[in-house]
């Protein structure tokens, strides 16, 4: 049978036009109920006493989405699982066999071995530097300390990705490194003059701007939740 086209199709029957206005009544509304992976709401009361609950699996969750919760002033906090704990903590147990004085805690952070390791791209079961990308940044970037670990564990995202370049060439090249205000050396001296953290985001609103610490934070929410609407007001009320 030939195929019509979908608007003739829909002009001449009647069923067909029914699916489709009912398909577009539909259309971007939620397809079902989820669940953060490690989204845990804290309240001073049993949260039934403010906000609805349901079963999802075996889990108690709440009929609110996390931007509700805040707005009724609820606490939302992740707790992460990570496999890899247990991992290190199973070559711990492995590692006391042979030596009973070992402790994970007095590995010291500065060992020039480990970060020749990394730079050499030798990053196969470690823990968030495992990626082809990530690896080649590693080997580029050439790490010397727990702060450029961080710098690019934080930089390796959609966004701040845009800055790998500049911190790279920044890190090797100081004297490129420079400021658009002499506030902002003592901010970003650390990561090389590139903008990496939050709280460097609510510092520079604090000390640029003279933003409180609350105002700052929102600032920040508004920052990581890519609420472009908060962003652009905030816009205007830093600058003018």
């Amino acid at each position: 049978k030939e195929e019509k086209p979908l608007a003739e199709a829909v002009e001449k029957d009647p069923e067909i036009k029914r699916l489709i206005d009912n398909a577009m009544k539909l259309e971007g509304m939620p397809r079902h109920p989820s669940m953060h992976a490690a989204g845990i709401v804290i309240a001073k009361e049993a949260v039934t006493e403010y906000v609805p609950v349901q079963r999802s699996d075996n889990s108690i969750v709440t009929q609110y989405p996390m931007g509700n919760l805040e707005q009724l002033g609820l606490l939302k906090m992740d707790f992460l699982g990570l496999r890899y704990l247990t991992i290190i903590h199973g070559c711990c147990e492995t590692v006391r066999k042979t030596d009973p004085s070992f402790d994970i805690d007095k590995v010291p952070q500065d060992d020039t071995a480990v970060f020749n390791m990394l730079t050499a791209g030798s990053t196969a079961g470690v823990f968030q530097f495992e990626s082809a990308g990530m690896t080649s940044v590693l080997s580029r970037l050439g790490p010397c300390s727990i702060e450029d670990l961080t710098a690019v564990i934080s930089l390796y995202r959609p966004g701040p990705m845009q800055s790998i370049p500049t911190y790279i060439e920044n890190r090797h090249h100081p004297e490129k490194i420079t400021y658009r205000h002499p506030l902002l050396k003592e901010i970003l001296e650390v990561t090389y003059g590139c903008i990496v953290y939050q709280e460097q985001v609510m510092q520079i609103c604090r000390v640029v701007g003279g933003y409180s610490y609350g105002r700052a934070d929102l600032v920040r929410r508004a920052m990581a939740k890519k609420k472009k609407d908060v962003m652009e007001k905030e816009r205007s009320a830093f600058v003018y």
